[in-house]
């Protein structure tokens, strides 16, 4: 299965994207973002060229959401974000996260700790305030006790962010943010390979009126259809170092699916893909069939995926016969397979 190419044109043009509003803030993001995850390196070396191209033409593509964080690459994600769309994209919204870093995380959060992280964010993506900052997958427990929303509203109130929500990696979590009326956002993973939101949790969030931006819409690549047997990783590469979940939630690789039941499941669900499309058009394009969802973050290792990611705004729905064929499937073969806690 290889990518439809996508003209370009020139260097000045910009391309447009559909938005959809992020929850109740008002804010319009591209349907389809730039996830910026692998600026930091955690999808193998990446260079400063490399980076700064990758984010150019997600501006030309008419990308106008970015999200990032500021344990990716150490600040270095969040550098290049900022560096760039100063110069090119002002208005372009950002989110960013935090509670993994090094100090943070499991049991290092504060108020000032809090306050601290967002005024190093600010100075990496050259902003007074920041557009959305999300908690990073934090403890179960500290999302419980409550805490930290506080915390959370008292920087808001005084001006270093204008919203927040939460990056979770369970459907338990997510409720138990959903309980905070001031929740902008969601971040969640959702795919082909994790289907389980279509009934426990997108229908609340919209009536709520938070936002649901998706992570892992690809499952790490596992959904491009382009990976074998032989596929081989970076050793930096969390595909290669977490694939059984040695460093953080075996979830956030490949969802949480061993790398040859992928490929197996992989094979099988391209049995349910309409001709006209790619397995990674055809993955993108479920999940923006959601109108709860306010954006996909798929992640770019070049200027050519951006471009690729950013046709599916483009790719016409799926119809409702195929979702429910895809969700059985998922029931009774996916599910299953999954190591952790969806």
């Amino acid at each position: 299965h290889t990518f439809t190419e996508v003209p370009k044109g020139d260097s000045m043009s910009v391309k447009s994207i559909p938005s959809r509003v992020l929850g109740a803030s008002g804010l319009a993001v591209s349907e389809v973002g730039l996830g910026c995850w692998q600026l930091g390196g955690d999808f193998g070396p990446i260079d400063e060229p490399t980076a700064k191209a990758i984010l150019e033409q997600a501006v030309a593509d008419g990308i106008t959401f970015f999200d990032t964080a500021d344990v990716y690459g150490a600040g270095q994600s969040e550098s290049y974000v900022g560096e760039v769309l100063a110069a090119i994209a002002p208005s372009a919204v950002i989110a960013t996260k935090y509670g993994r870093g090094e100090g943070t995380y499991p049991d290092g959060y504060s108020l000032q700790n809090l306050r601290d992280s967002v005024k190093r964010a600010q100075d990496r993506l050259q902003r007074d305030s920041l557009d959305l900052l999300q908690l990073h997958c934090i403890p179960e427990q500290i999302l419980s006790e409550g805490a930290i929303f506080d915390w959370l509203r008292e920087v808001q109130q005084e001006g270093h962010i204008q919203h927040f929500g939460a990056s979770v990696e369970t459907l338990r979590e997510a409720h138990i943010c959903l309980q905070h009326a001031d929740l902008t956002s969601l971040q969640i993973i959702f795919n082909l390979m994790r289907q389980r939101p279509v009934t426990e949790l997108l229908e609340q969030a919209a009536a709520q009126r938070v936002g649901i931006i998706v992570r892992l819409p690809l499952a790490s690549g596992m959904l491009t259809g382009k990976f074998d047997q032989h596929t081989r990783f970076a050793d930096s590469d969390h595909r290669n170092f977490n694939k059984d979940g040695d460093a953080f939630s075996v979830g956030e690789t490949f969802s949480g699916i061993e790398f040859n039941k992928g490929l197996a499941l992989v094979k099988q669900l391209q049995d349910f893909k309409p001709a006209s499309l790619n397995m990674a058009q055809f993955a993108m394009r479920w999940i923006l069939d959601h109108p709860a969802v306010s954006a996909i973050i798929p992640g770019a290792s070049s200027a050519r995926q951006v471009t690729q990611n950013a046709a599916i705004a483009g790719v016409p729905p799926l119809d409702e016969e195929l979702h429910n064929a895809l969700f059985a499937f998922y029931i009774k073969d996916i599910e299953p397979l999954i190591r952790c806690e969806v």
